[in-house]
Formats: C-alpha cells, sequence, structure tokens
C-alpha cells in the first residue's frame, strides 16, 4: 500500500495549534507520508515539523455535532518525547480525515517504510557512524594478546540471533565449546566478554541457564566461565533477578547455574524483577510517574507522594545499586563478574552498562558513550524496535514494550549530576539519545538486533545517528564546559536523599525552562572565557620559559657576563 492510501486529507487550511510555551498558532497542516507539517504565514512562527513515528497516541475530542457537520474537534497528540499538542480542526469531515491518516501511518509495522530510508542527509558524511565500532577495533588492545580472540560462529546467526555476527572470546575455547554453552542458555545466548578493567578483572554478560527441572550441567558452559578466572581464583554470578523470580523461571526450565558445577564462583542476586522479567511493569511504573509530572495543579506534598508511589527513582536506585556491586568487584576485589537476568536483554545490558561507565573514563567520553551503546545495546542485542514501539501514553502498548534504555540515560543522568566535571557531554546528548532511540530520521536504532539490521540493509540504505552528532558544529554544541578528564572510577552515592529529578528532560514540556537554558549559556560562555584567560597564561609563561632560557644559554656562553 502506497503513503498516499494512508492520507484521507493531505492539505488543510485553519487548522489552530496549541504547543507548550507558545502561543496558538492558525496555519495549514500538510500530511505527508512520514510527517504531520504546520506552517504559518508569520514569517516568526517556526514550522512544525512532526515524525508520524513520534505519536505514541492520538484522542479525538469532538466539539459536538449539528445538521451541517460543521462542528470539527481537537486532535491531542501526545508523542514519544514527552510533549502533548492540540491540533483544532474546524469541520468534522477533515476532523475524522486527519486523525484516521495519524492512526494509520504513525502504527505502519514494516520497518522499511520508516523514515530513515527515505531522509537523505543535506550535509556530507565525514565518517560513516555504521562501521564506526566494530569490535575488532573496539577490542583491538585485547585482541593483540594471547588470551582473546574473534570467532565468526555466528556469522550466519544460527548460533544466537540476537547476539552479532562477530563476537570476542577466550582464545581457548573453540568454537565446537561455544556452540555446545550457547544450547544451554536462553536464546542463545553464552557468556561474551563485555568489558576487560585495568586490573585484569573480566565483566561478561549473558542469558539464564536451560536447566529443564533437572540441575543439568553443560561442561561447555563451565569451560568458558573457568577459563576466564584462571587456576584458583573467585568470580560472581550476579543475577538480576530476586530468589523468588529465579525460583518461578526455573520451574519454566531456566534458573541459575548449578553450584556444585560452579565452585570458583559465587552468586548473589539483585531484584531487578520488573526489568529483568518485561512484563510491562517498567512502563507501567513510567507512565504513573508522568501522570504525577503532568500534574501541576496538585500541592507540592502530593506532587512528591506520587512520584514516589510511582516507584521510578527506585528502579534507578536500584540499577545504580546494582551496578555499583559489580564495579566493586571487578576495581576493588579483582573479581570477574557474569552478569545475567532471564533473557539477558534488559537488566543484563543495563547493569554492564552502568557499571563501565563508573568505571570506565573513556565512556564519559562522547565517542566513548557512543561505542558504549554499540556494543553493550545494538551489538548486544537489545530489542528497541519492540521495546521502543510504544511509550507511557498509548493504551495499545503491550508486555514487550518498557523504556529499559530510558532507565540507563536517567542513571548516567544520576551520574553525571554527581560528577559534572567528569563528563565530556552534556546531559543535552542523553536528551537527544533517548528522542532518536523512539523516533528518529537515523537509522541506528532500527530493528531488535544486528540480524534484523543486516536484513533490512540499515547500514547501505540510512545515515547513521553518529555521522550526525560527530559533525564538528553539532559535537561543540553538546561539549561540557566544565569537563576535565577524570581516569579514576566514579563512586556514586545511591542514597535516595542523593538522586536528582531529571527536570531539564521530565518538564521540558511542562515547566518553562528558558530562563534556565539562558543562565546555563552565560554560565558556559564565562566558563569558556575563564579557560581561554587561563590558556593564555600558560601560553605567555611558555613564552617567558623559552626566553629565560635563552637569556640563561646566551650568558653561559659569554662567561656570564652580559657585556660580552
Amino acid at each position: 500500500m502506497e503513503f498516499a492510501d494512508h492520507i484521507g486529507t493531505p492539505k488543510l487550511d485553519g487548522v489552530i495549534l496549541h504547543s507548550p510555551f507558545h502561543e496558538p498558532v492558525d496555519g495549514t497542516l500538510c500530511v505527508s507520508g512520514h510527517h504531520l507539517i504546520l506552517s504559518s504565514r508569520k514569517e516568526d512562527v517556526e514550522e512544525l515539523w512532526l515524525l508520524h513515528q513520534c505519536i505514541d497516541s492520538v484522542e479525538k475530542r469532538p466539539n459536538g455535532t449539528n445538521s451541517n457537520n460543521q462542528n470539527g474537534g481537537s486532535l491531542i497528540l501526545k508523542c514519544k518525547d514527552l510533549r502533548i499538542l492540540q491540533l483544532d480542526i474546524a469541520t468534522t469531515e477533515e476532523f475524522l480525515n486527519v486523525y484516521a491518516s495519524i492512526e494509520r501511518l504513525s502504527n505502519l509495522d514494516n520497518a522499511s517504510n520508516l523514515y530513515p530510508f527515505f531522509f537523505r542527509p543535506m550535509y556530507s558524511i565525514l565518517e560513516d557512524g555504521h562501521t564506526l565500532f566494530k569490535p575488532e577495533l573496539e577490542f583491538s588492545k585485547l585482541l593483540a594478546s594471547d588470551e582473546w580472540r574473534i570467532t565468526n560462529v555466528n556469522k550466519n546467526y544460527y548460533v544466537c540471533p540476537t547476539y552479532s555476527s562477530t563476537i570476542i572470546v577466550p582464545k581457548s575455547i573453540d568454537d565446537e565449546t561455544i556452540m555446545a554453552a550457547a544450547n544451554f542458555r536462553d536464546g542463545g545466548r553464552f557468556p561474551v566478554l563485555s568489558y576487560r578493567h585495568d586490573n585484569g578483572a573480566v565483566l561478561m554478560r549473558s542469558s539464564q541457564p536451560l536447566l529443564n527441572n533437572c540441575n543439568r550441567r553443560c561442561r561447555a558452559d563451565e569451560k568458558i566461565l573457568n577459563q576466564v578466572l584462571g587456576m584458583n581464583k573467585k568470580g560472581y554470578i550476579i543475577d538480576t533477578r530476586s530468589n523468588n523470580l529465579t525460583s518461578h523461571c526455573k520451574a519454566k526450565g531456566g534458573g541459575t547455574e548449578p553450584e556444585g558445577h560452579y565452585t570458583q564462583w559465587r552468586r548473589t542476586h539483585r531484584g531487578l524483577d520488573k526489568i529483568a522479567n518485561c512484563t510491562g511493569a517498567l512502563l507501567d511504573c513510567f507512565q504513573k510517574f508522568m501522570d504525577a509530572c503532568n500534574d501541576t495543579g496538585c500541592s507540592p506534598d502530593k506532587w512528591v507522594s506520587r512520584v514516589e508511589r510511582s516507584n521510578w527513582l527506585s528502579h534507578v536506585q536500584n540499577a545504580l545499586n546494582a551496578a555499583c556491586l559489580v564495579a566493586q568487584c571487578l576495581d576493588q576485589e579483582g573479581a570477574s563478574v557474569l552478569v545475567h537476568g532471564s533473557s539477558g536483554l534488559d537488566s543484563t545490558l543495563l547493569v554492564t552498562s552502568i557499571a563501565q561507565v563508573i568505571l570506565n573514563p573513556d565512556c564519559r567520553t562522547v565517542r566513548g558513550l557512543q561505542a558504549l551503546i554499540e556494543r553493550e545495546w545494538l551489538q548486544a542485542g537489545h530489542p528497541f524496535q519492540m521495546r521502543h514501539g510504544k511509550f507511557c501514553y498509548s493504551n495499545a502498548r503491550n508486555k514487550n514494550q518498557q523504556p529499559t534504555f530510558l532507565l540507563f540515560l536517567d542513571c548516567v543522568q544520576q551520574l553525571h549530576y554527581q560528577f559534572p566535571c567528569s563528563f565530556e557531554f552534556t546531559t543535552q546528548m542523553l536528551i537527544i539519545l533517548f528522542e532518536h532511540s523512539y523516533a528518529s530520521q537515523f537509522g541506528t536504532f532500527l530493528g531488535n538486533c544486528d540480524r534484523e539490521r543486516e536484513k533490512l540493509e540499515v547500514a547501505k540504505g540510512t545515515t547513521s545517528l553518529w555521522s550526525y552528532l560527530n559533525r564538528p558544529n553539532i559535537l561543540t554544541s553538546i561539549l561540557n564546559p566544565l569537563y576535565e578528564p577524570n581516569k579514576t572510577a566514579i563512586w556514586p552515592s545511591v542514597a535516595p536523599v542523593s538522586l536528582n529529578l531529571w527536570t531539564e528532560f521530565y518538564h521540558r514540556w511542562i515547566v518553562d525552562q528558558s530562563q534556565y537554558k539562558k543562565a546555563m549559556t552565560k554560565m558556559h560562555g564565562l566558563i569558556e572565557n575563564d579557560k581561554n584567560v587561563r590558556s593564555k597564561v600558560v601560553k605567555y609563561r611558555k613564552q617567558l620559559a623559552d626566553l629565560q632560557k635563552e637569556y640563561d644559554n646566551f650568558l653561559d656562553e659569554n662567561d656570564g657576563s652580559e657585556s660580552g
């Protein structure tokens, strides 16, 4: 079916747009295959370009009916970027046509029909973001050692459909062992390298073992894990599920590693159940959280109570707690860690990625964060298309949709808030990542795994978000002027009183932040001026030192006599 078949009214005059912090705009509405466009004849009014993919739900509010059929109504557009917009349409027929068009175009099932495959950048591509963070490049130092190698055992995605085609494994482990271990793990997600700390401790991730209710063992799986540890060393298995959820999974054939066969590994549980066991409960919590944020009429005490009852910040706290535990095992005990929940697609990736931001200063840079998202979310098979199909405003969402990636970004924001000088980027970069993960002109977050992206030919047919973000003019807009490289780990406080409500993001369409942005811009300008002054002072000091050195040499050559 062509896009035109979905559009009942392609163009309509006299539509009134109501949007946050702007006066109502009377303009012309155009419904294209991928965008809603509303433009006004007034030169000082900015056009609205809204991707259909960004619309989470659309509500009809008819004005009533009469014999002339002229009453029309309002369409309430609730967007995945948390905006709420209103379109007032004068006639009932056009009102219903526009509603039906938005409903159809915002729910396209085929990823190849989405805007990234039609977007053509108006700028030159300086570097191809689709190939920027290949595993062989990211782990080049490790691969130069005698401990690790690249395997292509998953080249056709038969061993594990959600892993990438190239995987880093211990050099002493052959492909037959890997295939046997994959059969023992849920979805074939056998233990793979996630991160190697400076002290040699290794972070790995996987899915739960499949015990089939009989505590069966898998020598291949044991061999991989013990090979990582070496002789006479202990490691930790950190299960992101509670004991109760683990027992529930065991009743269905899953569970955790039998202690008798993993004697070098100690197991501990961290109850991130609403994330580890994808039931849609996390998105329900976020909906309650946003309902509280959007309710500007209630008293402060009631508002705080509603935010607390939503439990969103509790999930942030629990995720940070689990990540800190992993980081402490790696950094302070020098012990290797395996992290897994049930499928290994959500809470596992959440914890391993936050732990790396805590430990690895490279992950706190612009490119380092991009690389982290590539290897720990995209190449690791987090199902973005499935998880982000609907958001908190939609009544049509299902249990497969949940904001795990947003929870990760919020956790990074918490670290940024406590250590503002340790991050090369501002939190604006985190907001950009959120927006493009839900609706974008770029192909980076399309599909559910590398296998799907390869089938869709995303690298060939779309532009990468990284290609855009790394352009000099965009890059400078997200750089943090307070940044001072910090080569050590950052250990956050995870006490409730230390957690910060990310108002820059959650309240940006609710509370006017224009004055705050002006103040931040002015502050950044002062910091840049101060840095320029300090840079000039350093330069002048160097010049004076060079002159003093030349003068001293002159005196030495002339036996200390200035008259010589």
